[in-house]
């Protein structure tokens, strides 16, 4: 039968069978406290059968049955945890101390037997309480959601209820000072809101009417009345946390390899031992070489950096879906950007209005609105706006269908009108004039009605502040290619490119045009990002080595369509995951160097008579809390990104 060696998971932590109180805040704590008393009691009972004994305080079987009763307390705990694991058919490398810990019982050496199990539950305790230090801002994250909310009913009075009773459709009241209690729209109502919690940028947004809130982001300074679109677990904080706890259960690749050769790992080691049993007929030797053996900071070498690593990216707003995923950054040779809401704001604005000869452009603008506000596409929310602001109503269409990468084609009073790009009338066999030189930093649309051209809305888009300084980060970091991919016009494309210094450019594509793109690159051999907004860029998100999706929050696409959603625009956590994936890296490697080196060094010394059993804890020890504290390291990177709680 199979052993299932699992190494990832450390002792005590949830599983997917535990019930829901395990997850109960403070809980962990307590069991850590609770152990530490009981480790407390049994070391003062070794101490005192070791003192007396040495002292002749007592008398020697008095001295003998303190110490035989603080070790047994002590090694409870251990051998009880490896005889449950083998009655489940599973094997951890701790058991190597629950053996020397037997070992040291059945040679009646209660005094070693009881230190070793002192020090090994101390050591465990500290890797407990500093591994729950890093779940901090997981617990942060569940604790952020109110557990109350004040829903306001059809007659506008409040009413304090429970925040897990709110359903899509309900309307709430966030005072200044509150924490919103599900995402939503702002009905009413003006304030600034701290999103740090879903998207690590320090400078609070500014909300009004229309504007999206997330569940779990503090109201600093006016009233809002919010419209509840998604509660509960389906908030963007819920999806947060649920990816975030996936990711940290995920395993690396390095840790998999570990993995593969553990299996000859604990036969090898007994055989060591046994040998330097033989050879040297001292017990005291074979105690501490099952001791030093017990590989923890190999085991710890990768999960400590991985789940550091992790927590850092969340503070940043950038989710990492899965641990192999960090690994991937630093090896990308290539970055394939999507233009429009990646690169640029994507807060388009019409910047001109040419309506056909003999129509106004009022009531141009009434047709391309009735359409346009069927669709979330920038473009469309720009014709929006533009109507809005000259105060033209728009008409009531009929049904309206988004062609991806194309337009809108809808029915406005029994006619076909089409709003979209050029490719989108030629194929409907619009007659159009030819294309107009100049203009070349603006987007156009073009709106027909009845199969006749009836305008052109030119639109224009501004390059993000933080593209150039991303794109100058990438090149210094090895990336050797920076490429652009767009559905927008070759002139807007170029223009774009040759401002950020990218060296390819590839405008009006669809998106299965993008996917080719991404699969070409791939097929060149190049590792590659591709980065876009998950919308028109999934099947391109999916199709390279490493899908990065911009601006996730609120977005059930891009969270769902990439390896990594990253919850704000700042293009400058791009080059910080590629400097976080490296930096995971070379903490693992460290981390891996000194398990191997205590283990090589301690068996040495443990053979040769040096190293006694008590001592062989003390190391073992010493390296375990030597990867934990260096893979900490890793939280405190990024901090110069602006990042504040």
């Amino acid at each position: 039968m199979s052993k299932d060696l699992s190494l990832a998971q450390p002792e005590g932590a949830p599983t997917s069978g535990e019930s829901n109180a395990e997850h109960e805040p403070g809980q962990p704590e307590r069991a850590v406290l609770a152990r530490i008393v009981l480790t407390l009691i049994g070391g003062v009972l070794v101490l005192n059968g070791f003192l007396a004994r040495e002292l002749s305080i007592y008398a020697a079987n008095v001295a003998e049955v303190s110490a035989a009763i603080g070790a047994l307390l002590l090694a409870a705990p251990i051998v009880g945890r490896a005889v449950r694991n083998l009655a489940a058919d599973k094997l951890d490398l701790d058991e190597l101390i629950a053996l020397a810990i037997v070992a040291a019982i059945a040679f009646e050496d209660f005094v070693t037997a009881g230190a070793v199990a002192f020090f090994a539950l101390l050591g465990e305790l500290v890797e407990k309480r500093t591994a729950l230090g890093a779940r901090v801002a997981i617990e942060s994250l569940i604790q952020m959601t109110p557990s109350t909310a004040l829903r306001i009913d059809e007659a506008g009075n409040e009413h304090e209820v429970e925040a897990t009773e709110l359903q899509p459709g309900d309307r709430v009241r966030v005072r200044p000072g509150d924490n919103v209690p599900a995402d939503g729209v702002v009905v009413s109502g003006r304030s600034s809101l701290d999103e740090a919690s879903i998207t690590g940028e320090s400078v609070p947004a500014e909300k009004g009417p229309e504007a999206e809130v997330f569940a779990g982001t503090v109201n600093l300074t006016g009233a809002l009345e919010v419209e509840v679109s998604r509660a509960g677990p389906e908030t963007t904080l819920g999806r947060v946390k649920e990816l975030i706890l996936h990711a940290e259960q995920t395993r690396p690749p390095v840790a998999r390899v570990i993995d593969r050769y553990v299996t000859y790992y604990l036969p090898f080691v007994l055989l060591i031992a046994f040998i330097i049993l033989f050879l040297t007929e001292e017990k005291v030797r074979f105690v501490a070489a099952l001791v030093v053996a017990c590989p923890t900071a190999l085991v710890l070498a990768t999960p400590t950096a991985m789940v550091a690593a992790l927590s850092c990216a969340a503070r940043l707003g950038i989710l990492v879906k899965d641990a192999k995923d960090l690994e991937v950054a630093s090896k990308l040779s290539a970055v394939l950007f999507d233009k429009t809401g990646t690169l640029t704001t994507g807060r388009l604005a019409v910047a001109r209005l040419q309506p056909a000869e003999g129509l106004d452009p009022g009531e141009v603008l009434r047709y391309a609105c009735a359409l346009a506000r069927r669709s979330t596409h920038p473009a469309s929310r720009a014709v929006v706006t533009i109507a809005g602001e000259v105060g033209v109503a728009p008409l009531e269409p009929g049904e309206v269908e988004e062609l991806a990468g194309l337009g809108l084609v809808g029915q406005v009073d029994g006619q076909e009108v089409l709003l979209g790009r050029r490719r989108l009338l030629a194929e409907r066999e619009v007659v159009l004039p030819p294309e107009e030189e100049g203009s070349e930093a603006l987007s156009h649309l073009y709106l027909s009605v009845g199969g006749e051209l009836w305008g052109v809305l030119g639109l224009e888009d501004t390059v993000r502040a933080q593209a150039g300084p991303a794109v100058r980060e990438l090149r210094e970091q090895g990336v050797r290619r920076i490429s652009i991919m767009t559905g927008d016009r070759w002139p807007v494309a170029r223009k774009v490119g040759l401002e950020l210094g990218c060296d390819d450019v590839a405008a009006e594509c669809l998106p299965h045009q993008k996917l080719e793109l991404a699969e070409a690159a791939r097929a060149r051999g190049e590792r590659i990002a591709v980065v876009g907004d998950g919308v028109n860029d999934a099947p391109a998100l999916a199709a390279g080595d490493l899908g990065i999706a911009m601006g996730a929050a609120g977005s059930d696409v891009a969270l769902g369509s990439a390896r990594i959603a990253l919850m704000n625009n700042d293009l400058r956590r791009i080059p910080f995951l590629i400097e976080l994936s490296r930096g995971s890296q070379r903490v693992v490697r460290q981390n891996l160097v000194v398990g191997v080196g205590l283990l090589v060094i301690g068996l040495a010394l443990a053979s040769a008579g040096v190293l006694t059993p008590i001592m062989a804890i003390l190391l073992h020890n010493l390296g375990s809390l030597f990867v934990i504290f260096n893979s900490a390291r890793l939280i405190r990177l990024g901090e110069e990104l602006g990042y504040s709680q």
